[in-house]
């Protein structure tokens, strides 16, 4: 049913405005926020460790638009096959580019550790386009058509796939080729990740980003790419963060970790209506 779904939407989309994509989307958002009890108790738990106590009426309103973001971010998915250079530039703004362009001329692989928050997919499509050969860590769905689906989109975009699993070995290759390597950090989807101070608060966190790091030299880059309110969007790649090894590798692990969990926090908290965080991410 589902497969049906994101064929069918992939359709309109593609035959109709965006501004009129972007109009259904919200519209259907809407509806599914008037059911979606768990989701929205997920991110009212999250929001509150985000943006502490404040005022009900409010927080209503951040979690109603994250499901109006989530929607939109879904439109521009489904539209991939329409992003090209002149989308681009007239849609992305690039701010930072010259710390790409430090960590490629550094030479080890650059890591471009992101959220879900507004859209990130869009970024390796912007990356891409700029030449850079640009791979992504994905899970994959246990749907078949629906994961053949989802690298496909990806794919029209210049983006290369791999999955979480045996596949990873695969990223090493990639760094020492001194290519570009998309990781989301904000989710633990592989029950390996480590307790670690998140907005405060200990959360189990993936180490991966960190271990990749150590273990190739390659630098990370924090990057995200934030919707605005004209429906356009800012890409910013932040100041890299470069390993160090002490010896101790759990420790190097942190600290790696705790630099970019904290930029990480910063964009979280300034577009918290853009976090997607539908799964509880604090145990307590």
């Amino acid at each position: 049913m589902l497969y049906y779904f994101y064929i069918s939407a992939r359709w309109l989309v593609l035959h109709v405005p965006i501004e009129i994509g972007y109009k259904v989307a919200v519209f259907l958002a809407d509806i599914y926020y008037c059911f979606a009890m768990d989701d929205k108790k997920n991110l009212k738990n999250n929001l509150e460790i985000v943006l502490g106590k404040i005022d009900k009426k409010m927080m209503e309103v951040h979690i109603k638009n994250v499901f109006r973001n989530f929607a939109k971010y879904l439109v521009d998915f489904f539209r991939f096959s329409k992003i090209d250079n002149e989308f681009i530039l007239k849609y992305v703004s690039i701010k930072g580019k010259e710390n790409l362009d430090k960590t490629i001329a550094y030479g080890k692989g650059t890591i471009f550790l992101t959220a879900h928050i507004g859209n990130w997919e869009l970024g390796g499509a912007v990356v891409a386009s700029l030449g850079y050969p640009f791979y992504a860590i994905v899970l994959d769905h246990q749907d078949k058509r629906i994961n053949h689906f989802f690298i496909s989109q990806r794919a029209v975009c210049g983006a290369n796939i791999i999955g979480i699993g045996s596949q990873l070995r695969n990223c090493f290759r990639v760094l020492r080729k001194n290519a570009t390597l998309a990781i989301v950090g904000d989710k633990d989807f592989t029950n390996n990740g480590i307790p670690t101070t998140f907005f405060g608060k200990l959360a189990i966190l993936p180490k991966g980003p960190a271990i990749f790091s150590l273990r190739t030299g390659a630098a990370i880059l924090p990057t995200f790419v934030i919707r605005t309110k004209d429906d356009k969007f800012a890409l910013y790649f932040e100041d890299p963060i470069y390993p160090e090894h002490t010896g101790d590798e759990v420790l190097d692990i942190k600290r790696i970790m705790n630099s970019y969990l904290r930029v990480m926090e910063r964009f979280i908290y300034q577009y918290p209506d853009q976090w997607y965080a539908f799964r509880k991410v604090w145990s307590e």
